[in-house]
């Protein structure tokens, strides 16, 4: 397990970092360029690249060191299954969001140690809002140049608010949310969906279809320390164990109170 001042003195330096990504990605997002398309279909800008630079450089000078697994990093790098603790990121979550000129893209970077995400800094640059969480110290949003607020999920046993995938609503995640008698349903783009969950803006958001380590850690680790559950499909706690490979079939994020319900509904 990690240790907790270790996680005390990472959470700063590591959210400066996530906030210097973002800072650099604003520029770009007034004339996005080029847009390539990546192997598995998804879209690549020079603002990912530019993230994932600084970010790299940034991690390589905190001590301790650990790899990086990063969505836009050198994905064939040998031993990575065998990882213990390795620093998670995705330079620029909601790449889709960008492009289309929406405010909803966010910069993750989170640490993982023994399959679970510890450390979480979620930046969400074209809002300037700040999230973040280490294991045992809670959940934190930090608005601008507002105080940082501490942040909880709703204790709420029945859903009334559901969060989906602005580009990834399924028709099994309806049916899910129709089995739990959810009645209202917002679409966000990127971890930004996790967050709201975590801070009682949402009720619940469920994702059926496959994700990759890098999309959920950093958020996970904010609604975990803010009172939710973060599960597979099979009810089990999401593993970040890179042996597993770097894909999840999918997850629902809730807070505690609902556990009973989520699992019956699954």
């Amino acid at each position: 397990m990690m240790d907790t001042q270790v996680l005390k003195n990472l959470l700063p330096v590591v959210c400066e970092l996530a906030v210097k990504a973002g800072k650099g990605i604003l520029p770009i997002a007034a004339e996005i360029g080029q847009v390539e398309t990546k192997a598995d279909g998804t879209p690549l800008t020079r603002a990912d690249r530019a993230s994932h630079q600084v970010i790299a450089a940034g991690l390589d000078q905190i001590e301790p060191r650990f790899p990086v697994l990063s969505e836009e990093g050198d994905l064939e790098q040998v031993g990575m299954e065998s990882w213990r603790t390795f620093w998670c990121v995705d330079p620029l979550d909601g790449t889709k969001e960008f492009v289309k000129g929406l405010d909803e893209y966010t910069v993750n970077i989170a640490l993982i140690d023994g399959g679970r995400s510890v450390l979480g800094v979620v930046y969400v640059p074209a809002q300037d809002v700040l999230y973040y969480a280490a294991a045992g110290r809670g959940a934190w949003k930090a608005a601008g140049a507002a105080e940082p607020q501490r942040i909880a999920a709703s204790e709420c046993e029945q859903p009334a608010v559901a969060v989906a995938s602005r580009s990834h609503l399924s028709d099994q995640t309806r049916e899910f949310l129709a089995r739990l008698g959810v009645q209202e349903m917002t679409s966000r783009g990127s971890s930004i969906k996790m967050c709201a969950v975590a801070d009682g803006s949402a009720d619940i958001y469920p994702r059926y279809g496959p994700t990759c380590l890098w999309d959920t850690a950093a958020g996970a680790a904010v609604a975990i320390e803010a009172g939710c559950e973060v599960i597979d499909l099979q009810g089990a706690p999401l593993s970040y164990d890179p042996a597993a490979g770097i894909r999840r079939e999918g997850f629902v994020v809730y807070p505690a109170a609902m556990r009973e319900l989520v699992a019956a509904a699954l």
